[in-house]
């Protein structure tokens, strides 16, 4: 039954697509958010579905009317920088056969975003694309939530087979930044029982990345909810609110729960924590020693042995634990440089946004989405930190998305500011007539 679906569900996709080729942009993220073949247990689980919808936005998109250029920015100038660096890096990688396969799922991410860049000019359209963000990772944050709520949290809730949040402390860590994102199209939705069962569903997805037991999401936890703090205009209405919540999770939550966490202050006797320091101590050797870093892949024993002296099998498990160490191990200073500037600007962006938009009707929206933007990211870059999520599709996403919102706003401020000069002139230009008529 689920194949039926899935391959119904793509065909209807395919049809629009051919209409619209920004469609095939939307069925693509399905894909590669929710991985929904992944799911079945028949014939479609191995259907290539994604080079499908890929070879066909693509030529359809060749052909049709949209425009075929990126928004003039100093942010798509880096994103593209930066896509080439790893290219050139992988020339050069430890293990050149890992690192081509990783380069190109690496581009595989990339080109729907570029495409994204292209064709997402417009409000209805980002819409879209953000309800099925929301829907392809909410789906696996509500069902998480639901078994955590429960089973009271004594199991870890996992995410789409074969994917960067296939793990309960990415998807945790994914889950929390699609939060902010249904927050956001929650102030859209019309009638009640769509608002109510929203909010249910934020519930149930901040149970879920609870439940995880991530120490990396609990600590994105802590940082966006002290930055809502911070930023709120009722701090101390706001405080009554978390220390609620707080004492409500306390209630709710097992003991592994605390055991887990309580790993966060003894580091040095959990494993799993000194693993991450001897990969951080490692990617931080590389790239001191080779200004391209070791490339994709990098994270083998052979590297291990050579750039941590005091290596022993064992020590580590091969992953980077950490989105700047991955990028700084396998991409060098000057990758990690232009990642770090990608999200700075992106961060810089949303505040410009909030501060250009909002109180103002026709923009407003534009503010209000900058402003869940900002969350979405700051639990990305304070959870990410322990997470090997470099070159997962949302945050870059996120990133085009910021991008997009500033061309938008530009074209809305325009048009504010002509509207006054145009009526002006038409008044003006009436005067006249009338005048003309009255010495007549």
């Amino acid at each position: 039954m689920r194949d039926i679906l899935v391959t119904f569900l793509f065909i209807v996709g395919v049809g629009y697509t051919i209409k619209q080729p920004y469609m095939g942009v939307l069925v693509w993220s399905w894909l590669g958010y929710m991985n929904p073949h992944r799911l079945c247990f028949g014939f479609a689980y191995s259907l290539p579905l994604s080079y499908i919808i890929a070879l066909l936005t693509t030529v359809v998109y060749a052909f049709s009317g949209e425009r075929k250029s990126l928004p003039k920015d100093k942010l798509v100038v880096l994103l593209i920088l930066f896509i080439f660096w790893m290219g050139i890096t992988t020339l050069f990688a430890f293990h050149p056969d890992i690192a081509n396969e990783d380069y190109i799922k690496i581009l595989k991410i990339q080109f729907p975003i570029i495409l994204t860049l292209a064709m997402f000019n417009d409000k209805q359209r980002l819409h879209q694309l953000l309800w099925i963000i929301v829907f392809s990772l909410g789906y696996f944050g509500v069902k998480g939530g639901i078994f955590t709520a429960l089973t009271g949290g004594s199991f870890r809730v996992y995410g789409p087979p074969g994917s960067y949040i296939e793990e309960n402390n990415t998807l945790a860590v994914a889950c929390l930044m699609v939060i902010p994102l249904m927050i956001y199209l929650r102030t859209h939705l019309t009638r009640y029982w769509q608002r109510q069962l929203m909010l249910f569903c934020i519930f149930s997805i901040s149970f879920s990345v609870l439940g995880s037991q991530s120490r990396g999401a609990f600590i994105a936890i802590a940082t966006v909810g002290f930055y809502f703090w911070l930023q709120s205009k009722n701090k101390i209405g706001s405080a009554i609110l978390l220390a609620i919540f707080v004492a409500i999770l306390a209630l709710i939550l097992p003991e592994s729960w605390y055991e887990r966490m309580d790993t966060i202050d003894n580091y040095q006797e959990d494993e799993s924590s000194m693993g991450r320091i001897n990969a951080w101590t490692m990617a931080y050797n590389v790239a001191n020693d080779n200004i391209l870093g070791g490339g994709l892949g990098l994270w083998s024993p052979q590297a291990y042995f050579a750039y941590l002296p005091e290596f022993k099998p064992g020590m580590a498990a091969f992953v980077a634990h950490s989105i700047y160490f991955s990028v700084l191990g396998e991409h060098g200073w000057i990758g990690l440089m232009l990642y770090l500037t990608i999200f700075y600007l992106a961060w810089r962006y949303c505040s410009q946004l909030v501060r250009d938009c909002d109180n103002n009707g026709q923009t407003q929206w534009i503010a209000d989405l900058a402003r869940m933007i900002k969350l979405s990211l700051l639990a990305y870059l304070s959870g990410g930190a322990f997470l090997s999520l470099s070159y997962f599709d949302l945050p870059w996403h996120l990133v085009a998305i910021v991008i997009l919102l500033k061309e938008i706003s530009k074209q809305s401020i325009t048009v504010d500011e002509k509207r006054p000069r145009q009526q002006a002139q038409a008044i003006g230009a009436n005067v006249q007539y009338i005048y003309r008529e009255d010495r007549k």
